[in-house]
């Protein structure tokens, strides 16, 4: 059978992960979370102390990560950071306040799009992220951008944090959200944007089902074409 690339742009909150998992299973294709590498180099750096913004110290720490996917007993993705599972780890709060201005450095980008190109060369892979479809894979089949309401994603967030244990209000949520928004739209290096020939996916009202489905659909389009 055809396999084809499947990328998910979209912004913070939209459920471009879970959504990409779902897809991906349905599909029986790998699943890679690009955010979750951001947040792996993210929380190396601050766990070893190195600057957020230093250029050479940054590239002096890269030679030292690698970041990688397993599964667990589940089947659900664990985020690997040099062979120590941080799934938990990487979606703190205190990570999540940070990773926008690591994932804005270049180097950073550079090393983690080679891992990426390097997982996509015999296609059968969904990959969710902000510059997917427009600097990863802009050869992708299929690109979604997905987007919804800036409240609806903090609430969404916010339900997340509290089922991982993480205490945080509404109002702390919503500002963390729109400025990660404003920092993935406005960086000089692979900003997010929608790419021209992306379908739009607006699920501030849609159902989780619904919205798989839809993917699902255009997938199997590409993949008889």
């Amino acid at each position: 059978m055809n396999k084809i690339i499947v990328a998910i742009d979209g912004y913070s909150a939209c459920g471009k992960s879970t959504t990409a998992r779902a897809v991906a299973a349905k599909l029986a294709y790998t699943y890679v979370d690009s955010g979750a590498m951001y947040r792996a180099v993210t929380y190396y750096l601050m766990q070893n102390k190195f600057s957020l913004t230093d250029v050479r110290e940054i590239s002096r720490a890269l030679a030292n990560v690698d970041v990688s996917f397993q599964r667990d007993d589940n089947g659900n993705p664990v985020t690997y950071l040099n062979d120590q599972p941080v799934e938990e780890q990487i979606r703190k709060m205190e990570v999540s306040e940070k990773v926008s201005v690591v994932a804005a450095n270049s180097e950073v980008r550079r090393a983690m799009v080679r891992i990426q190109h390097r997982l996509g060369e015999n296609k059968g892979i969904v990959m969710d992220g902000r510059d997917i479809g427009t600097v990863v894979f802009p050869q992708a089949e299929l690109k979604i951008f997905m987007t919804a309401d800036l409240d609806i994603r903090a609430g969404r967030r916010l339900k997340e944090w509290l089922a991982n244990g993480i205490e945080a209000s509404l109002d702390e949520v919503r500002a963390n959200v729109a400025e990660r928004d404003h920092k993935d739209t406005t960086r000089l290096d692979s900003p997010l944007k929608q790419a021209d020939d992306a379908i739009v996916v607006d699920n501030s009202f849609m159902a989780f089902d619904e919205q798989v489905d839809e993917i699902i659909a255009l997938a199997e389009e590409r993949i008889n074409a």
